[in-house]
């Protein structure tokens, strides 16, 4: 499937799913839009690729899949390099679109909330959380070749941070992950990528 196939099903799967009014193709264009702005290097549509991708074959384990899938679509939907709040502006975003097509306040909360967990400064509690934070998170047990694509990418997305300083954040956040007694939550995706995901990380930070 093409990535324009992909876009297209996924959202009006998504759409669909949260009985949202209309097509709503005027704020998926809005979406991927964002996604294709010039300074992102690795938080671009390549990436929400990838994660609906994924989803296509692990979305069935969540408990309200139209919610997930549509958080995946708006967590990076916000992307200043500077700015420490890109998720809660992501998720606020979502939220207020949503309920002005139409979708249940509640979905939408569960939404906006599930978007937050992005931020990725805990381990995801919910069946709903695990499942879109091992989406995001299973570039860390990408192939040799796109996990160092990826490592390049985010070190060009942080070109204008001083090397050192760029290399003792970016450990200190691989070594987090790296340091979870288990990085992947559910099964489907913890078999397929967690061993791999580890040796990259392992890798990364011993480079």
């Amino acid at each position: 499937m093409s990535a324009t196939e992909l876009f297209q099903t996924s959202w009006i799967r998504a759409w669909r799913g949260l009985d949202a009014r209309g097509d709503g193709d005027a704020l998926r264009d809005a979406v991927l839009a964002r996604y294709a702005e010039p300074h992102r290097k690795y938080h671009t549509l390549q990436h929400l690729e990838e994660c609906l991708a994924l989803f296509e074959s692990v979305g069935s384990a969540a408990e309200r899949p139209a919610e997930v899938e549509m958080a995946l679509w708006f967590h990076d939907a916000i992307y200043d390099l500077k700015s420490s709040d890109n998720e809660a502006k992501s998720a606020a975003w979502a939220h207020q679109a949503l309920v002005a097509a139409g979708v249940a306040y509640s979905s939408a909360e569960r939404i906006r909330d599930l978007i937050r967990v992005t931020r990725h400064t805990g381990v995801p509690v919910t069946q709903d959380e695990k499942v879109l934070v091992d989406i995001d998170l299973s570039i860390l047990g990408a192939s040799d070749a796109r996990f160092a694509e990826y490592e390049g990418q985010i070190r060009e997305e942080y070109s204008y941070v001083p090397g050192f300083i760029f290399r003792m954040k970016r450990k200190s956040i691989l070594k987090s992950f790296l340091d979870r007694p288990v990085i992947y939550s559910t099964p489907a995706v913890q078999g397929q990528l967690e061993a791999r995901a580890r040796a990259n990380l392992a890798r990364a930070i011993g480079s």
